[in-house]
């Protein structure tokens, strides 16, 4: 990804999430990290397909991670 679109899909994630410290970093295979206050939480893909442009952020969240909510059973 050039240096300009990283920028502006920053900007968007900051506006859309209403949160000025996610950060976009370039890797050597041309995804970026994106990372929310120094945490990595996923990474975002450039997707040039049909002649139209799109970016894919994929993040995993782990069953581990996630708190219990009162009432609702956690699947086994």
């Amino acid at each position: 990804m050039k240096r300009s679109e990283i920028l502006r899909v920053e900007k968007y994630l900051r506006d859309k999430f209403g949160n000025n410290t996610i950060t976009l970093s370039e890797q050597a295979d041309g995804s970026c990290e994106v990372n929310l206050d120094g945490e990595f939480i996923g990474v975002l893909f450039r997707d040039d397909e049909d002649d139209e442009v799109s970016y894919d952020f994929h993040m995993a969240i782990l069953d581990i991670d996630l708190a219990p909510v009162e009432g609702v059973p956690i699947p086994r």
